[in-house]
């Protein structure tokens, strides 16, 4: 399932579970390369458009795009930088 934050309620959307965080922009190709990937992944994922959310992406130090963090229960767990295929994405869940 692929949500896009629409307001400021990240942390009430993340609280319970395991979610990808995708932080990206509309302008940013290797971000649209990232899309079709986890559209095509069986997990929670919540997009976050960082020039609509600029005071998220801060507040997680994301400094380049696209940039994936997994969160379980509310806690950050990982964070990746840059384009990943579904099988890196799954590994990393699975190290999880």
């Amino acid at each position: 399932m692929v949500k896009h934050l629409t307001n400021e309620n990240y942390e009430e959307i993340i609280k319970s579970g395991l979610w990808l965080v995708d932080f990206y922009a509309d302008w940013c190709g290797p971000c649209k390369m990232l899309g079709p990937v986890l559209e095509s992944m069986d997990a929670n994922i919540l997009k976050i458009n960082v020039d609509e959310h600029e005071s998220i992406a801060t507040t997680f130090g994301i400094m380049s795009i696209p940039t994936i963090c997994f969160f379980k229960d509310g806690k950050l767990l990982n964070k990746v930088v840059g384009f990943r295929t579904k099988d890196e994405l799954e590994q990393v869940i699975k190290n999880l």
